[in-house]
């Protein structure tokens, strides 16, 4: 997987009336986990807060740590890489291919293995 994301950047989002490509959304350093880096592809505002969807890559060997989403459901698709999830105290083996749903208030962290993660994750209601 290459720094920005396996190739992602030639991907794009989707919306009615409208495409964006993937390299014109900037990639963030996520502002809490060291290594792990966002970019926003679909921000609440466009779906009246109903749900949000990022793209978030995890350098190898870096993680994001056990937190929290008290208002949020969360579901993860694997899209590149590897690594591990602890969800509730339970392991999942992560890979392409992979999905994982996380409950609103289930504590969860996500360690990426040694050629790091691309996920999306996916957020109902949208992340502020």
């Amino acid at each position: 997987m290459n720094e920005n994301g396996s190739g992602f950047e030639e991907g794009c989002c989707v919306f009615p009336g409208r495409t964006i490509r993937l390299a014109d959304i900037p990639e963030k350093p996520h502002p809490a986990f060291a290594g792990v880096f966002l970019r926003c592809l679909v921000p609440g505002r466009e779906t009246g807060g109903t749900l949000s969807l990022h793209l978030v890559r995890v350098a190898p060997g870096c993680r994001l740590d056990a937190h929290v989403h008290e208002g949020q459901w969360e579901v993860h698709r694997v899209a590149a890489g590897s690594g591990v999830a602890v969800i509730d105290g339970k392991q999942a083996a992560y890979r392409p291919g992979v999905a994982a749903v996380i409950p609103k208030g289930a504590r969860h962290e996500v360690r990426a293995g040694d050629q790091g993660l691309l996920l999306y994750a996916e957020f109902a209601p949208a992340l502020v």
